[in-house]
């Protein structure tokens, strides 16, 4: 097995390929965050041109707001769509085909200044955010199943390096200097081509995932030659035994409709982890410290704050890149605890300095502290394992209904946040990180007694431990006492 779990150039072509999708993802929700003031200028202009008269302040926070969350909807319906695209085409294809909707969406975005269209601009939002969704599937659903075992955690915090590289450029590239000043914005937008293009050179010369080639299309000298050249080797029989297995395993269950996730017991306890797992994510408080941080830092007195900005996305990237080396020694549900934990304590410190801010002037550098610990532990744990830990609950039958479900809680929590938080700041000022400690409390707790270790275990071996009894057996198993469940299971 371990001869398979190198990294060869294949599947370095494959992961890269595929996680270009990933870091477009990225730089679309960071994108929108800097150039606020001269879009919302154009919005004006615009409407001035149009009708005679400037757009009323309702009115722009309106069209504002939706262009901004416009993006989850659209990643909403993306992420629901996965399982429509990735076993009739394939996980590959389906990264290929999604590229022209970014194609679109860089066209309509950039060409709305020139077309005087600000519904061009937010209807270019709305098609990358589909793009988005259906990649917050594919990619984590094809680098998991293109992996060995032993390399799958650290392959499957790429997606989540590669987002928050995204967003990271988008920040540097919004700086009025770069390409958010009022000329160049379109450009900033319309940028979103480069990736795809590249995407569009890499894919073809990646396989296709040897689980779906096996398993959804029968076709098994395909897969293992794809899996030669994936693991470097002649020998990929424990792969192809492992696939053999989970596919005799898949024609006692049929393929898996979304409501049959909820309604059998097999699938009740793994699809809750999931969900739970992608709200940790989401409303652990780090999107409102993104899409808001540039405010928080000016209210802490910051004088450069999109410096500062900057500064929590390059700690968010060096961060990623720490979890992707302790993921196989750690294991998932250590860091996704100490992630949890490390973000609650910084969200207390976040609110007791913004509360002393005005009476203690150096509280403003424990507010910055507070902000860059929050952002550093949530790249811990709740940032990259949500992601690639659905892709190991799951068999090969439900794992597409599984990646829906779970990227719709996902989006939709995102909207949530992103719509919400700037109401329930101005409702609990210095106080509001105290409802995402509550809420990070609360998913420490479920995480502590529900979540399974799945650090070195096989996809059959997973699945085997929740038809045996749950996640609380699953979890007390060392790999070892895993393997023969896994056999027990097979006989």
């Amino acid at each position: 097995m371990e001869s398979g779990s190198k990294m060869t150039a294949r599947l370095m072509l494959a992961v890269g390929g595929a996680v270009m999708g990933s870091l477009q993802f990225g730089y679309n929700t960071g994108v929108i965050n800097a150039p606020q003031e001269v879009i919302e200028r154009f919005y004006n202009l615009t409407w001035n041109d149009r009708y005679g008269e400037y757009i009323t302040k309702g009115t722009l926070t309106t069209l504002w707001s939706l262009s901004v969350s416009i993006f989850s909807i659209g990643g909403m319906i993306g992420a629901f769509s996965v399982g429509l695209f990735v076993n009739r085409f394939g996980r590959r294809n389906s990264m290929l085909m999604s590229n022209s909707l970014a194609f679109l969406a860089s066209a309509l975005m950039g060409f709305s200044k020139m077309a005087s269209s600000f519904e061009m601009l937010i209807l270019g939002r709305f098609v990358i955010g589909v793009y988005s969704g259906l990649t917050t599937g594919f990619v984590p659903m094809y680098v998991g199943e293109v992996s060995p075992t032993a390399l799958r955690g650290a392959l499957g915090t790429l997606h989540q390096l590669a987002v928050v590289i995204g967003i990271l450029i988008a920040q540097i590239f919004g700086m009025d200097l770069i390409m958010g000043s009022e000329s160049l914005w379109p450009l900033l937008l319309g940028f979103i081509f480069i990736p795809a293009l590249i995407q569009c050179a890499l894919l073809p010369f990646a396989p296709e995932s040897p689980r779906f080639l096996l398993i959804n299309r029968n076709e098994e000298n395909k897969a293992k030659s794809v899996l030669k050249k994936l693991r470097g080797t002649t020998d990929v029989s424990s792969d192809l035994q492992e696939m053999k297995e989970e596919s005799r395993q898949m024609m006692r269950e049929k393929k898996v409709t979304i409501l049959e996730l909820f309604r059998s017991p097999m699938y009740r306890q793994p699809i809750l982890i999931a969900i739970v797992l992608q709200l940790s994510q989401q409303l652990s408080g780090i999107n409102a410290v993104f899409y808001y941080s540039t405010k928080i830092f000016s209210k802490a007195g910051v004088k450069q704050p999109v410096y500062a900005t900057i500064g929590a996305g390059v700690i968010n990237t060096a961060f990623t890149v720490v979890s992707l080396f302790v993921v196989e020694r750690a294991g998932r549900r250590t860091l996704h605890l100490t992630g949890l934990a490390g973000m609650a304590g910084c969200a207390v410190l976040m609110t007791i300095a913004l509360a002393l801010l005005d009476q203690v002037y150096w509280m403003s550098y424990i507010s910055i502290i507070a902000i860059f610990g929050f952002v550093a532990f949530f790249e811990i744990g709740p940032g990259p394992i949500p992601w690639f830990i659905v892709a190991e609950l799951f068999s090969q039958g439900p794992r597409p209904s599984a990646f829906a479900v779970a990227g719709l809680a996902n989006w939709t929590s995102n909207f949530i946040v992103g719509m919400g938080f700037q109401y329930i700041e101005e409702l609990c000022k210095a106080y509001v990180f105290i409802i995402f400690v509550v809420l990070l409390i609360l998913f420490f707790i479920f995480t502590y007694f529900k979540v399974p270790e799945t650090k070195g275990r096989t996809f059959d071996e997973i699945a085997s431990a929740f038809r045996q009894g749950g996640a609380g057996q699953a979890d007390n198993k060392t790999p070892d006492e895993f393997h023969s469940l896994g056999a027990d299971s097979q006989v």
